[in-house]
């Protein structure tokens, strides 16, 4: 019912806005009303407004159908080729056989001169409809995706690609490979290595792609494995030539701390620094200089490890084969100090001829000679050959033999009781040595670099570098030693400390060192005397402590062994014992007058009366008294 009010109030004009409304009810799950019959059953619902009749169904589809057919069918990101239509003074008008054309800025174009309309484009569909409903096209993109996918081709097959180098970045420069940017490394440019980057800026250059991302779609490529290529190419050709022997002409190429790299025109070659000269070389540079030119001769090489060792020093004889012939055992020679070890300094008496100067030939002492210490590399000596073998290709050399041995007239300068000045050369826990002149020296035993001091370490006394006075105590000819004294080169104080300290002598000491035992007590005269642990104890029962002051009695004096035994408590001890000995002498003075006044008592009476007797018993208790009071 409702239906038939609500199309009754139609018109004819509102008859076309109204067709879809009019079927909304049929969406509903309810069953339809029966239609009842009315006045307007026979209008005719196509035809429109304009009084124009739609077309049919079919006839519909068919020209829908060939509508959608005129435009081409595309998705976003989709490479399409198109027409420039036109252009205006910024962008290009493209034609892609959409339903609109698209716009393109000019600067995608710079590098394309002389565009014009009808000239076709690949582009790449960006957005069919943006948010003004613009098609939105580039031509830049198309280009970096094509140039990606050709990357990713010569990556796979190893082809060429060419590209210009358009910026410095860091650690390398951007290399434009098509559209596409791309990171050339430092260390890729070229074989040798690069510093400045800025020269490459703006050149075109061959590369080889030798690393993608297909992630961030990122490449790498390098120059420099193209030059390694063609390098092998010609290394292996080179190398196959090779022969050992062979003399070849080379540049100095590398000078390193081992040796120099040789570049033999395409392929290099280790020059050893042991191969370099017949003499010793400390480092290469002395010799060889970058970009310098020289004849090499191939000593080795290997095919598969492509190394090849070449030397310089074979191009000329050995120095030992062209040896002058008046270089004889016994002759005298000078050279220069090349290489120092422990065991002696090998001098070089001619470029490539060395001889070994032992320790033991150093010096006539018997001391032993330190070699890195009375040698200096490039410091020049006369030295006498000792043994010559020029098969063996070996000489010793004497720097002691060229002067006359001072061991064998010894006495006539360094006699027993002789006093001298020497230089203190070397210190040990148990003495000092000391050079007197050159080979000849001695020990000084720690006991006796003082009458007086007791030393835990000669360093207490002396240092190396220091001049001191000796007197000879002995000398040992075979042996070659001296027996030196330094205490001797003074009268021995022992024989007046004897007098000054004897035993029972009181003295004030400074205690200078402490231990367990005992302590070390400063006297005067720079005298040292030990007081042992007990006798360092005080009257109010404490210790004596390190750098103490105090007063010191002798208990023992020994000159022989030169030792003085002191002691502290015998002092207080010696006092108390005087005292208690003042005590007993008062009490058996008193017992003594006491016995003589009963005595003469006795011999005045000769008969004794009850009195008497009285003032006799009490003598006698004042007798006894004295005698307990002295016992105590």
């Amino acid at each position: 019912m409702f239906q038939n009010i609500f199309v009754k109030q139609l018109n004819a004009d509102e008859q076309e806005g109204a067709a879809a409304p009019a079927e909304a009810p049929a969406a509903t799950t309810k069953a339809p009303e029966p239609v009842v019959a009315t006045a307007h059953d026979d209008f005719d619902w196509s035809i429109d407004k304009r009084n124009v009749s739609a077309y049919a169904s079919d006839e519909k589809a068919k020209y829908d159908k060939v509508y959608d057919a005129t435009f081409v069918s595309i998705t976003d990101g989709e490479l399409i080729k198109g027409t420039v239509v036109g252009m205006t003074k910024t962008d290009v008008v493209l034609n892609i056989g959409f339903k609109s054309d698209g716009l393109i800025s000019f600067n995608e174009f710079r590098d394309q001169q002389g565009l014009k309309i009808g000239d076709e484009v690949e582009v790449m569909v960006v957005e069919k409809e943006d948010r003004q409903g613009n098609l939105n096209l580039s031509r830049k993109q198309a280009r970096i995706t094509r140039a990606w996918e050709k990357i990713v081709e010569v990556h796979k097959t190893g082809e060429i690609v060419t590209g210009t180098i358009t910026s410095k970045t860091k650690g390398g420069l951007i290399v434009d490979v098509n559209g596409l940017e791309t990171f050339l490394p430092g260390s890729q440019i070229d074989v040798k290595p690069v510093t400045d980057y800025d020269q490459y800026v703006g050149k075109t250059m061959d590369f080889k792609v030798v690393k993608i991302n297909e992630q961030i779609r990122n490449a790498v490529v390098s120059h420099k494995a193209l030059i390694e290529s063609d390098l092998e190419a010609q290394r292996s050709v080179i190398i196959g030539q090779l022969e050992k022997g062979q003399v070849l002409e080379g540049t100095v190429k590398n000078v390193t701390d081992f040796g120099a790299f040789i570049d033999l025109g395409g392929v290099d070659g280790l020059l050893y620094i042991t191969d370099i000269s017949w003499g010793r070389v400390q480092h290469p540079s002395e010799v060889l200089t970058n970009g310098q030119k020289l004849n090499v001769v191939v000593l080795d090489f290997d095919d598969e490890k492509k190394r090849i060792s070449l030397g310089l020093k074979q191009l000329t004889p050995h120095p030992w084969d062209n040896l002058d012939p008046a270089i004889q055992e016994g002759s005298t020679v000078r050279g220069k100090v090349v290489n120092i070890e422990d065991y002696g300094a090998f001098l070089e008496i001619t470029p490539g001829v060395e001889g070994l100067v032992h320790v033991s030939e150093i010096t006539w002492s018997s001391q032993p000679v330190n070699a890195k210490e009375y040698f200096k590399v490039g410091e020049e000596y006369d030295a006498k050959i000792v043994t010559l073998d020029r098969d063996e290709r070996k000489m010793s050399l004497s720097i002691k033999q060229l002067t006359e041995d001072p061991w064998e007239v010894i006495e006539d300068t360094y006699g027993v009781d002789t006093r001298h000045k020497g230089t203190v050369k070397n210190l040990t826990p148990y003495g000092v040595f000391v050079e007197l002149d050159k080979g000849i020296g001695g020990m000084i035993h720690i006991s006796d670099l003082s009458w007086t001091k007791r030393f835990n370490h000669p360093s207490e006394f002396t240092k190396a570098g220091d001049e001191i006075d000796v007197m000879v105590l002995s000398v040992d000819k075979d042996a070659r030693k001296l027996s030196l004294g330094h205490k001797q080169t003074e009268d021995d104080p022992w024989n007046t400390f004897e007098t000054i300290f004897p035993i029972g002598s009181t003295h004030e000491g400074h205690v200078i060192r402490k231990d367990d035992k005992g302590a070390s007590v400063q006297l005067q005269y720079g005298l040292e005397a030990f007081a042992p642990t007990r006798h360092l104890r005080k009257e109010d029962g404490g210790t004596i402590g390190m750098d103490d002051t105090a007063q010191f009695v002798v208990i023992e004096f020994d000159r022989n062994d030169k030792r003085i035994v002191v002691s502290h408590s015998r002092i207080w001890e010696q006092e108390k014992a005087e005292e208690r000995e003042a005590v007993k002498k008062e009490a058996r003075a008193v017992s003594e007058e006491t016995k003589k006044t009963v005595k003469n008592i006795q011999q005045k009476v000769e008969k004794p009366t009850l009195g008497d007797l009285g003032a006799l018993a009490a003598l006698k208790d004042k007798l006894k008294k004295a005698e307990d009071e002295a016992g105590k």
